[in-house]
């Protein structure tokens, strides 16, 4: 872990981070005892990339910034978890982090057979000479993808991340959620009541079976009929299940399953359909790869704002589409975002609240076999975007902003 925090972008974005608190720098009306102050925060998907939204947590959190509710796709999912799990709401967690991060070979996640982990990573190692290892494994994979729906199990990420969740005493949704109710003394610098503020967080998911945008834990009882027993660390599957990368996470013997307008259904997922006896999930990201708008109220202007951290460059270069793989991309990238992109054109004050890191111009998302000085690199690269928006955010302003939006929208 040494090695991540004393990358010289690292010490010099914790020098920032420090001068910012130090010099109390406005983020949110809402604060604790300690002077920390709150926001929401919601996280993008984006495989490895995910060692860089530590990076940003991390120095916020130097900043004197905690985080209220969390929510994330993906490895956005996987960091929310963790944030949720560490620690009490306003703790301090990302060193925590970091040093569980820093510890696992993230090349186990690869959990599939030897012969196809090693077309993987030569695959995504960018070093060329494809074409024998998969002239030799192809009929194998073939048959893989044919049968599992992906060449990964996943098996390796449920145990790591259940036992970082045991080791912080959560084995259950039950834990997991009595945690967010252990709130500190809070209090809004305005004179507002806080009585009846709750932590959320959300975990999202895609269900391919009834075609629904899911959100752990909220929905779990659609899909587990004892869902506060259910390990949590089944719901980040759910969410990071990349597609044919990662075998799909399946929910089996739903809850009311043959039931058709089922009222839960109706209600959380706006279903009316027969109620399947199991579902399959993918990539959260499928549907919802950057959720920012989970926790957006759309009258008033917020006590807290929802800080948003992006890993992917989206838009910024158009796509190409002349061939059948570069259409198909093209499609998916499209699937991946336009629904976010869509809630940020109606709401274009978000792009205030985001931190772009754009982590992909450098990385590749599934190189889970980068070495260690690749994911410094990337934890540094959170780090020193984290500390430039620190210093270029304007609480005031984004108020103000949303002052005027509320007094347009009543004339």
């Amino acid at each position: 872990m040494k090695e991540f925090l004393e990358h010289k972008d690292v010490v010099e974005a914790i020098k920032i981070a420090d001068q910012v608190k130090q010099n109390k720098v406005r983020f949110s009306d809402i604060e604790d005892s300690e002077g920390n102050q709150y926001v929401d925060l919601v996280q993008e998907g984006g495989g490895v990339l995910g060692i860089a939204l530590v990076g940003y947590t991390y120095v916020l959190e130097r900043a004197g910034v905690r985080f209220f509710s969390v929510a994330g796709t993906s490895a956005g999912a996987i960091n929310t978890m963790m944030v949720a799990s560490m620690g009490n709401v306003g703790d301090a967690v990302s060193e925590k982090i970091l040093e569980v991060l820093s510890a696992k070979n993230l090349g186990d996640l690869v959990d599939g057979e030897k012969a196809v982990k090693k077309v993987i990573n030569k695959a995504m190692s960018g070093d060329g000479g494809m074409f024998w290892p998969l002239a030799f494994n192809g009929l194998k994979i073939w048959k893989i993808l044919k049968r599992q729906l992906g060449v990964n199990p996943g098996n390796d990420f449920v145990s790591w991340i259940t036992n970082v969740l045991k080791e912080n005493g959560v084995t259950t949704v039950k834990d997991l959620l009595e945690k967010r109710t252990l709130l500190p003394e809070l209090k809004d610098i305005n004179g507002g009541d806080v009585s009846a503020m709750k932590a959320k967080m959300a975990l999202v998911s895609s269900d391919v079976t009834t075609n629904t945008k899911t959100e752990f834990p909220r929905m779990a009882s659609l899909y587990f009929k004892d869902p506060e027993t259910v390990n949590p660390a089944l719901m980040v599957r759910a969410s990071m299940s990349v597609p044919f990368f990662f075998e799909p996470f399946v929910a089996r013997n739903m809850p009311n399953a043959g039931n058709e307008n089922d009222q839960n259904w109706i209600d959380l997922a706006s279903y009316r359909g027969k109620v399947p006896n199991h579902a399959k999930f993918v990539d959260g990201g499928m549907l919802s790869n950057f959720p920012i708008n989970i926790f957006h109220k759309k009258e008033g202007v917020p006590r807290m704002p929802t800080f948003g951290v992006r890993l992917s460059t989206y838009r910024k270069e158009y796509n190409k589409t002349d061939s059948l793989f570069q259409m198909a991309g093209a499609m998916v990238s499209t699937m991946r975002q336009i629904h976010d992109y869509d809630f940020l054109v109606k709401n274009p004050d978000y792009n205030r609240l985001i931190c772009l890191i754009d982590a992909d111009k450098e990385f590749n998302w599934l190189n889970f076999n980068m070495t260690k000085d690749k994911q410094v690199e990337l934890f540094a690269l959170g780090a020193r975007k984290a500390s430039e928006f620190i210093q270029s955010f304007d609480w005031t302003g984004y108020k103000d902003v949303r002052l005027k939006l509320e007094q347009a929208s009543k004339s």
